[in-house]
C-alpha cells in the first residue's frame, strides 16, 4: 500500500483563549490590561517573535508605563510570571497556568454533581450542605483578595515615594480602598502619576483621591483624561502668563477650572484672555482676565473670530462718539499732574534743607 500524503490548506493561524480566563479573570481586569494579556498570548508560540517593551507599547497604543503596570497586574492574578535583571528591568516574561481557577471550575462541578444527585432525600441533604460550605468559603475569598491586593498596593506605594510607608500612610491607603471603593488599579496610578509629577506628599494624594471622588472618576481611563485636562489648562494658563517653575495656587486652580469646565472655553480662548491681562496690567492677574472671560462667556463668545467681531462692534461704537471717557480721563490726568508736582516740590525742598 502506498504511503498517503497529506496537505493542509486550512488556516490554522489562531490564538487560543483558555476558558478558564474568560470565566475568572477577563471579568474584573481592566479592558487594557485584557488587551496586553491577549498580545502576548497571541505571540506565545511565534518563533520569529521578538518583543519589547516599546514594541508592545507601539502595537496597542499606550505607554510603556502602561504595558508595566498590565504585567504587574497578571503577576499578581497569577497568570504571568516575570524575570528581571539585577536593575529590575524585565527580561523574560512566562505566562503561567491557574490553579486558582481550576480549584474554581472544580467546585463548580462537584456543586453541579451534587444538583444533579439532589432526587433523593440523603442527596438533598448532602447537596444542601455543600452549598453551606460554598456560601462560607465565598466570604474569606474576598477578604483575602483584597488583603492582597491591599499588600501589593502598600509595596507599590513603597517604591513610587522611595520610603518606607508610616502607619497613617497605610491606613490613608486602605481608606481609599475600603471607604472610597478606589479599584486597586486607581490606586496605583493615583501614586503613580502624583509621584511623577513631585507630589509624594500622601497630603497631597489624599487631596487628589477626594477630588476624583466627588467627580465620579472611577476608572484608569477616566483618570488619564482628567489628568490631561487638567495639565494643558493649567499649562496654558501658566505659561500665557509668564509663570515659571511652579504650579497653580488653590485660588487660581479656581479659575483655571471656572474658565476650562464651567464657561467651557478652548485653550486658546484663554490664553488670548490672559495675553491681554498681561498688556493692560503688566503683570498676572487672575481677577482681570476672570472679567474678561466672564464678559466674552456672557457674550456667547466660542471662537477667536467671535471676539474679533467684538472687537470691531467696540471699535465702532468708540469712533462713533457715544463715548463718555474723555471727562473721567482728563480728570485722571489732572490728579496725576498735581500729584506729581507736589512730588516734584518736596524733593526740590528736601535738596536744599540738605545743603
Amino acid at each position: 500500500m502506498k504511503t498517503l500524503t497529506l496537505k493542509n490548506k486550512f488556516q490554522t493561524n489562531a490564538t487560543l483563549l483558555p476558558n478558564d480566563f474568560i470565566d475568572n479573570y477577563m471579568i474584573d481586569a481592566n479592558g487594557e490590561f485584557v488587551k496586553v494579556y491577549l498580545f502576548l498570548l497571541r505571540h506565545l508560540d511565534d518563533p520569529c517573535s521578538s518583543l519589547t517593551l516599546a514594541t508592545i507599547a507601539d502595537c496597542l497604543n499606550n505607554t510603556e508605563k502602561d504595558i508595566l503596570r498590565a504585567f504587574r497586574y497578571w503577576e499578581k492574578k497569577g497568570l504571568l510570571r516575570a524575570e528581571r535583571d539585577s536593575e529590575g528591568k524585565i527580561t523574560a516574561l512566562e505566562l503561567q497556568k491557574t490553579p486558582a481557577a481550576e480549584q474554581k471550575n472544580s467546585a463548580s462541578i462537584q456543586a453541579g454533581q451534587t444538583v444533579g444527585q439532589s432526587i433523593s432525600t440523603d442527596t438533598q441533604n448532602s447537596g444542601a450542605g455543600a452549598g453551606s460550605l460554598s456560601a462560607k468559603k465565598a466570604v474569606p475569598l474576598d477578604v483575602f483578595r483584597a488583603q492582597k491586593e491591599i499588600k501589593s498596593l502598600l509595596f507599590i506605594a513603597e517604591q513610587y515615594l522611595g520610603k518606607t510607608l508610616t502607619h497613617t500612610e497605610m491606613e490613608t491607603i486602605t481608606y481609599f480602598y475600603d471607604t472610597l471603593h478606589m479599584s486597586a488599579d486607581l490606586i496605583e496610578y493615583l501614586i503613580e502619576s502624583c509621584a511623577e509629577n513631585g507630589h509624594k506628599s500622601m497630603h497631597y494624594i489624599r487631596k487628589v483621591a477626594f477630588s476624583w471622588a466627588e467627580e465620579g472618576i472611577s476608572t484608569v481611563s477616566q483618570a488619564k483624561e482628567h489628568s490631561a485636562l487638567y495639565s494643558h489648562s493649567c499649562y496654558t494658563v501658566l505659561n500665557a502668563f509668564g509663570i515659571k517653575n511652579r504650579g497653580p495656587a488653590s485660588s487660581e486652580l479656581a479659575f483655571i477650572k471656572k474658565w476650562s469646565e464651567e464657561y467651557a472655553f478652548s485653550s486658546d480662548i484663554i490664553a488670548e484672555a490672559c495675553r491681554r491681562t498681561i498688556a493692560a496690567t503688566h503683570q498676572p492677574s487672575f481677577e482681570y482676565a476672570d472679567s474678561i472671560l466672564t464678559k466674552w462667556h456672557e457674550k456667547n463668545i466660542r471662537h477667536l473670530k467671535d471676539i474679533a467681531s467684538l472687537d470691531e462692534e467696540y471699535l465702532k461704537e468708540r469712533s462713533s462718539g457715544r463715548t463718555s471717557v474723555k471727562p473721567k480721563t482728563a480728570a485722571k490726568n489732572l490728579n496725576n499732574f498735581e500729584r506729581r508736582r507736589y512730588d516734584m516740590e518736596s524733593l526740590e525742598e528736601q535738596l536744599l534743607n540738605s545743603n
